[in-house]
């Protein structure tokens, strides 16, 4: 797996690249497995109506740049964890019930989890874009993805809002997912921050280890 972000440089094509066909394959039917047992259709077509578009940017900028495969995991991942909690609506996910009853949290954790995997997952693979196609300075491969990472989580929120309260009002409380919670909005945003203050740390600390 090639996991480096300093040169996009020898890095395989989709044709030969088994490791990003199994994660493509894998999301694949994850995703339809999602839409065969939604228990709330409308949702599902809201929730990923993001997911399609991201990946239509993917398949479509694949020719003029690739991410390190690693950055193709994370993205894998984090759309999989996005497409289970469309499956049920994130505040009725099961595996978010199974976490309460186990920690005997107050609330349904699914979409905390999901919303730190935003920004665990996804800045790094911005990292790897502005480091390798934008050609940035060092420092700003570091710090930009952090407060990209905080803007569209804010614009998400917004985009909840609007769906709740202005377009769709009839399937806004599934979508939006609060719980009763007046901060719920705060919180998502927080999480995503702490997960991709936290890829930002690690990656430092792993990548001086590796130099020594």
């Amino acid at each position: 797996m090639r996991y480096s972000t300093v040169s996009t440089a020898g890095r395989v094509p989709f044709k030969q690249n088994r490791f990003i066909q199994f994660c493509l394959l894998g999301f694949a039917i994850t995703w339809m497995s999602t839409l065969m047992g939604t228990t709330n259709l409308s949702n599902w077509f809201m929730e990923n109506t993001l997911v399609i578009i991201f990946l239509g940017i993917l398949m479509g900028t694949y020719k003029k740049f690739k991410f390190s495969d690693l950055s193709y995991l994370f993205i894998t991942v984090y759309l999989c964890l996005h497409v289970y909690g469309a499956k049920h609506t994130y505040a009725e996910n099961p595996f978010g019930y199974w976490l309460k009853d186990q920690f005997h949290f107050e609330r349904n954790p699914y979409d905390r989890i999901v919303h730190f995997s935003f920004g665990f997952m996804l800045t790094y693979p911005m990292r790897d874009f502005f480091m390798n196609k934008m050609k940035f300075p060092n420092w700003v491969g570091w710090v930009l993805p952090v407060e990209i990472t905080l803007s569209f989580s804010c614009l998400y929120e917004l985009i909840e809002w609007a769906v709740a309260d202005v377009f769709f009002p009839e399937q806004g409380v599934a979508y939006l997912g609060s719980q009763g919670d007046i901060w719920d909005a705060q919180k998502d945003m927080f999480m995503a921050f702490v997960g991709a203050v936290l890829i930002m740390v690690l990656c430092s600390v792993l990548k001086k280890i590796v130099k020594k």
